[in-house]
C-alpha cells in the first residue's frame, strides 16, 4: 500500500509563494509523481509531474514559469514550489502516484488527502 501525505498549503497574498510537500511511503516502486488541483464543481486537473526514471518535469501552461516541481528521493518527498501566486490558483492541491505511462498519461493509482491553497489579499 502506498500512502501520500501533502502539506504546506495555506493562505498567501497575491504575488506570494508557498512550497507544497508530498511524502510518499509504503511499498513504492518508483512512481512518477504528479500534482493536481481541483476547484469546487470542476474536474481535477494536472498541474505538474516529475518522472522517476529521468527526472523530466512537466507543467500545465497555467503554471509554467511560476511553479517548480522537484524530488528528493532520500526523503521520499516531492515538492511543488509555487511563486507569483494568483487568486485563480486558489483550490485544493493533491499529489498522486501515477501508474502505467506515468507523466506521459498514466492514471493516478494513489492519492493524497489534499492541501488547501488560498491566494487572497
Amino acid at each position: 500500500q502506498v500512502q501520500l501525505v501533502e502539506s504546506g498549503g495555506g493562505l498567501v497574498q497575491p504575488g506570494g509563494s508557498l512550497r507544497l510537500s508530498c511524502v510518499v511511503s509504503g511499498f513504492t516502486p518508483d512512481y512518477d509523481i504528479g500534482w493536481f488541483r481541483q476547484a469546487p464543481g470542476n474536474e481535477r486537473k494536472g498541474v505538474s509531474c516529475i518522472s522517476s526514471s529521468d527526472g523530466r518535469k512537466y507543467y500545465a501552461d497555467s503554471v509554467k514559469g511560476r511553479f517548480t516541481i522537484s524530488r528528493d528521493k532520500t526523503k521520499n518527498t516531492v515538492y511543488l514550489e509555487m511563486n507569483r501566486l494568483k487568486p485563480e490558483d486558489t483550490t485544493l492541491y493533491y499529489c498522486a502516484a501515477l501508474g502505467g505511462l506515468g507523466c506521459s498519461g498514466g492514471a493516478p493509482e494513489y492519492w493524497g488527502q489534499g492541501t488547501q491553497v488560498t491566494v487572497s489579499p
